[in-house]
């Protein structure tokens, strides 16, 4: 498994398994299946009710502890420091694990104060509750603000990002700040899968389109994939996606493909231009 590194110590596998919307035992099942075939990088949230489900996976498996790394997250009304404490509390016990490698603000919080949720989030990591910190869905401004203003030392931003949304502005950034970012729908709901372009750049090099879409996001630096995927054939053909060989050709196909195709923008999102 290719494993994508920071200064400050963070060890992400490029390809991980994302676990919404998977509960109960599929989702166990999922994870279980997941190890066996090789996946070291589980992603989890409290906001998906799976944490406990995926603790189960980690007890059953035979795969140590310390080989899998396992982020979660809080969710963005639970971020005044009380409340995020808790909060981590609460998926270290569904977990069963004494810390989680990575920890992240799941979203930006409503008229919260920033500062003491980042304040908070520093000081967990220095606990050893998480390895590591980082932020998701945070717009370019937000985490600019994050980082030079409030000084926090973060290991990762996790985003939307497939090849019908364009992060460039964003990753460039994270590289600038060695950040790691992780792109999550990286297959946009099915969507990337059934653009023409993809389909006949997998038809070229005889794989599959998803796999085209997954590599095109992997061959670019500082960038990890969680395509969430329960079924055997699924997992295997995401690991596969390393593999596969894009040329400038499909890289200008691409290229050329919509950059602003947005799948998740809930009701709370941020302002994505700010």
């Amino acid at each position: 498994m290719h494993t994508l590194t920071t200064n400050n110590g963070l060890a992400l596998p490029a390809v991980g398994l994302g676990t919404w919307p998977m509960t109960g035992t599929a989702c166990t099942q999922a994870v279980v299946q997941a190890l066996e075939l090789g996946y070291r990088h589980i992603d989890t949230a409290t906001a998906y009710e799976n944490e406990a489900d995926v603790g189960a996976a980690l007890r059953t498996s035979n795969v140590p502890r310390e080989q899998i790394h396992l982020t979660t997250k809080v969710w963005w009304d639970s971020l005044s420091p009380k409340a995020m404490r808790q909060s981590l509390e609460a998926s270290l016990r569904a977990l069963g694990t004494e810390h989680v490698d990575l920890f992240h603000i799941h979203w930006p919080g409503k008229d919260w104060d920033l500062a003491r949720s980042i304040e908070t989030l520093v000081a967990l990591r220095e606990e050893g509750k998480a390895r590591h910190i980082g932020v998701a869905n945070f717009p370019l401004g937000l985490l600019r603000q994050v980082i030079e203003t409030l000084g926090a030392p973060l290991s990762a931003i996790q985003v939307e990002y497939h090849v019908l949304l364009g992060q460039q502005a964003l990753l460039d950034y994270a590289r600038s700040n060695d950040l790691l970012l992780t792109a999550y729908t990286p297959l946009a709901r099915g969507q990337a899968a059934a653009e023409p372009a993809i389909q006949a750049i997998a038809r070229k090099h005889g794989v599959l389109p998803s796999q085209v879409a997954l590599k095109w996001l992997l061959d670019q630096d500082g960038v990890a994939v969680i395509p969430k995927a329960s079924s055997r054939e699924n997992q295997l053909a995401n690991l596969g996606s390393l593999q596969v060989q894009l040329d400038d050709e499909d890289r200008a196909a691409i290229a050329a493909l919509p950059k602003d195709q947005r799948v998740v923008s809930p009701a709370f999102a941020p302002d994505w231009n700010s």
